[in-house]
């Protein structure tokens, strides 16, 4: 029975992830309620190794129909990659509570610059280059990446948030270059994860295959439905994390 709610878990994950980011809202929690005697560090590793494959997969679907800014996206993944590293190693050192007690707060920045910015993301139009792009592509990445590889949940939200108000992006485009980077992310705390021994690799493969079938359902989704429909997703998961890292932090 734990099986198959893991693999609906994951599916859903995969379907939520692919449109705006914030699988983790749902994948992790399942994973510790699965397996509550298991370190934290091996849950996350397990979501990661299986995650994976599903951001991968959104990835591929989404260049083919939306051509990201390479010029932009290329550097912030380079940099989310080295980020990623630094912070799935620490992650390994340290406990996350700090980080975990302020998410919440970060998170409802976000959702209410969005709602008050109507117009955010509705319109295709990059307005940097040259090196401001990409010092901003580099520093937010490498800042972002970092987190990701430290603590995780609403990575993928933060990075469409990126490329929406940092760049220019719509929200389609901006999904899209998130799945670019989130995947170099999600790769380098692996790497981490499965060097020290943090991985359960045959609920991994699982999670790969549910998660796999949800993100190629999220993302024809997304590409058919446009960049309202990924913007009005983006307010609905950002408003759920903050619910669930705010419950998760003080109660």
């Amino acid at each position: 029975m734990e099986l198959i709610l893991l693999g609906l878990a994951a599916l859903f994950a995969g379907f939520v992830d692919a449109i705006v980011g914030g699988g983790g809202l749902v994948l992790v929690p399942a994973l510790f309620a699965a397996f509550p005697n298991a370190a934290p560090a091996t849950l996350f590793g397990t979501n990661k190794a299986g995650a994976i494959w599903g951001t991968s997969a959104s990835m591929v679907s989404y260049v083919r129909r939306v051509r990201p800014p390479w010029s932009t996206v290329l550097p912030a993944t380079l940099a989310a990659f080295i980020g990623a590293l630094c912070g799935a190693w620490l992650i390994t050192q340290v406990k996350s509570s700090d980080f975990r007690q302020a998410l919440p707060f970060i998170l409802l920045a976000v959702l209410l610059y969005t709602l008050k910015r109507k117009d955010l993301g509705h319109h295709h139009a990059p307005h940097l280059g040259g090196r401001a792009e990409r010092l901003l592509a580099l520093g937010g990445g490498l800042l972002i990446g970092f987190y990701d590889g430290f603590f995780g949940p609403g990575t993928g939200n933060f990075l469409i948030f990126l490329f929406v108000r940092g760049f220019g992006f719509d929200f389609l485009h901006a999904s899209a270059s998130a799945k670019v980077v989130n995947v170099a992310c999600n790769l380098a705390a692996l790497l981490v994860f499965t060097s020290k021994g943090h991985v359960m690799w045959q609920y991994a493969a699982l999670i790969a295959v549910c998660n796999i079938a949800g993100s190629l359902l999220g993302t024809r989704l997304a590409l058919r439905r446009g960049t309202h429909f990924v913007r009005g997703m983006f307010l609905l998961v950002v408003a759920a994390l903050i619910l669930k890292t705010a419950h998760d932090a003080f109660f």
